[in-house]
């Protein structure tokens, strides 16, 4: 079953994988911090990965970003 992202929830994952801070990621986007933290924790649960590095690994894994 392929895992789809949102489009908030790609452009939130370019910015981790630049290691960008949840605030930049928030300032940048133009919303609040707990709504960055809303749609990792999304992102974790739809990819079954517990943390930043998890997540990353997934997204190269799937050619969502690139290095």
């Amino acid at each position: 079953m392929a895992v789809e992202l949102t489009k908030r929830e790609q452009e939130i994952l370019e910015l981790i994988a630049s290691e960008l801070t949840t605030e930049q990621i928030a300032q940048n986007l133009h919303i609040s911090i707990p709504t960055v933290e809303s749609h990792r924790r999304n992102m974790f649960r739809k990819l079954g990965v517990q943390s930043v590095v998890g997540l990353v690994k997934e997204a190269l894994k799937n050619n969502w970003i690139k290095v």
